[in-house]
């Protein structure tokens, strides 16, 4: 018999969407550093290139993607609202999206670990 909690989704579906959800923190914390740069050029050099003309609105693009992997991890692993917003504004820090990868990643592979006996 198992011992999953009911409220979750299944241990694969939970993998899979902390997969996601890993590679959209990395993109998004690396796009992070590339609008800092591209903001620095824009405004304190006067620069027009193509990256500061469209990095703004790709950055917007893939933040919506790691706001959407953000929220389907959430759903899956029952976070509370105020869970999921606290890891939605992580994305608005430079480095702070991979500190809440890497604590969200350890502690559901714990979870997973302690609620699935196969």
């Amino acid at each position: 018999m198992s011992t999953y909690p009911t409220n979750l989704a299944k241990p694969k579906q939970i993998r899979t969407a902390l997969a996601i959800y890993r590679v959209m923190a990395v993109i998004a914390g690396v796009a992070l550093f590339i609008l800092i740069a591209e903001m620095i050029m824009k405004y304190g050099f006067d620069q027009e290139n193509f990256l500061t003309e469209n990095w703004s609105y790709i950055h917007g693009f893939i933040y919506m993607a790691f706001a959407a992997s953000v929220a389907n991890l959430g759903v899956k692993v029952a976070w509370g609202l105020k869970r999921i917003v606290l890891n939605l504004l992580a994305g608005f820090v430079p480095v702070v999206p991979w500190v809440a990868e890497h604590r969200n990643t350890r502690e559901i592979n714990a979870m997973l670990q302690r609620a699935y006996v196969a």
